[in-house]
């Protein structure tokens, strides 16, 4: 008998099954959250390492036991089910040019020329190796007095540029969690190298800091990025924003609340206006004004509790929430949108980007694209695998294409 490899092979098949259908009771959405992003964004290596377990084990102590022999149909199945997680992350190319196309127009693509559609095969064997040579990173860069959530990086090419167009990048965590070097950072190294300049921010985090520190902190971010990015190459005149979760939530708030007076307390006269918005699996019923279940459990049991005031609830002070929260605050002069969600999120719904990009486009008047990606989980891009290779690439074309527009009209 070899327990050992019966235990590692009926634990693998149990991480692919939750992945390829993950558990959706409310108790296990931490873990079933956690093991299937995991085991759907690294499917390439978790099948080299099953067959690799299989072959040795085999090597070595033959297949003629009971235990060996449930062992290796319990690899076969993990092999099939991995094989098939890796197809659909593969499948997000489709999904991210069908998006593409249905928002900005059958030809979108030839006005940008030519596409770099391929893999990046050295960073999906190394997806956790973040450094690039011909990136350069200038860290810890005080955007307004406060310490060490009032820093940020910025992201450029090694060769100096200048009148690149800019990424402001946020970071999620639920508003309580997080740090400026743990996301977006595939995206901002493609960007970089092809001659945009990022900014990844830290921000105020809960509860030390209740809102609207968050958001408030946010547009310091972007007044200093249109007062000090020439000194980096950039062009303040354009600034898109991206960010997952958290992330995703205040970026489509500060794409919705551009100049809003009152989140930007003594610094009311600051150009916060942003050109495009990127969110990746962004929270947007923040008030839960939908009724959606998910959202009432997220308001009641983190956002009021959290995030908010002790003495702000939502009951007697539900006009804070709304002015908080992007699904109430939308438009017409929403910028062009490139909303991205994983339609089996264990920690926001997919109906809530649903109705999101629903409502946005019945209002604004620039483009809504929205790529709803099969078999993606939750944070689904923050280091590189199969399928963030290709959402990497997909923001990347939307954003030159949304730059190309505005520079055409803009000048």
């Amino acid at each position: 008998m070899q327990p050992n490899f019966l235990i590692r092979r009926a634990v693998q098949l149990g991480l692919t099954a939750n992945a390829l259908r993950p558990l959706r009771a409310r108790s296990t959405t931490i873990p079933a959250f956690f093991a299937g992003w995991l085991t759907a964004e690294l499917a390439p290596q978790f099948l080299a390492l099953t067959l690799a377990d299989a072959a040795v084990h085999v090597a070595r102590h033959g297949a003629a036991d009971r235990s060996t022999k449930a062992g290796l149909a319990m690899a076969a199945a993990s092999t099939a089910g991995l094989a098939s997680l890796i197809r659909t992350g593969h499948g997000a190319r489709e999904e991210i040019e069908k998006a593409l196309t249905s928002a900005l127009g059958e030809d979108y693509a030839a006005e940008l020329g030519r596409s770099d559609l391929g893999l990046p095969w050295g960073e999906l064997v190394l997806p956790f190796r973040m450094g690039a040579p011909d990136v350069r990173v200038d860290r810890n860069i005080a955007y307004a007095p406060g310490g060490k959530r009032f820093l940020l990086d910025v992201y450029r090419p090694a060769t100096p540029v200048s009148g690149a167009p800019v990424l402001l990048q946020v970071h999620g965590g639920a508003w309580v969690i997080g740090n400026k070097e743990e996301q977006g950072r595939p995206l901002m190294r493609y960007l970089a190298r092809r001659g945009w300049v990022c900014v990844a921010i830290n921000y105020p985090l809960s509860p030390a800091h209740r809102w609207p520190a968050h958001i408030v902190a946010a547009k310091k971010a972007l007044a200093w990025i249109r007062a000090e990015i020439t000194s980096y190459g950039g062009d303040p005149r354009f600034v898109a924003v991206t960010g997952g979760s958290a992330g995703g939530h205040l970026s489509a708030l500060l794409a919705l609340s551009q100049n809003d007076p009152a989140l930007q307390p003594d610094f009311e006269d600051a150009d916060t206006s942003i050109q495009a918005c990127v969110p990746h699996y962004g929270v947007y019923d923040f008030a839960a004004t939908s009724g959606a279940p998910a959202s009432k459990y997220r308001l009641e049991s983190l956002i009021a509790r959290r995030v908010f005031a002790p003495d702000r609830d939502p009951v007697n002070h539900l006009d804070d929430y709304i002015a908080a929260s992007p699904l109430d605050r939308i438009s017409s002069e929403a910028p062009p949108f490139f909303v991205i969600h994983g339609r089996d999120d264990s920690l926001v719904p997919v109906r809530e980007a649903r109705e999101f990009v629903r409502r946005l486009r019945e209002k604004s008047r620039n483009p809504v694209a929205y790529a709803e990606l099969t078999g993606a989980q939750h944070a689904f891009d923050v280091f590189t695998s199969v399928r963030s290779a290709h959402v990497v690439r997909g923001v990347a074309r939307f954003l030159d294409f949304t730059y190309n527009a505005w520079k055409a009209e803009n000048g």
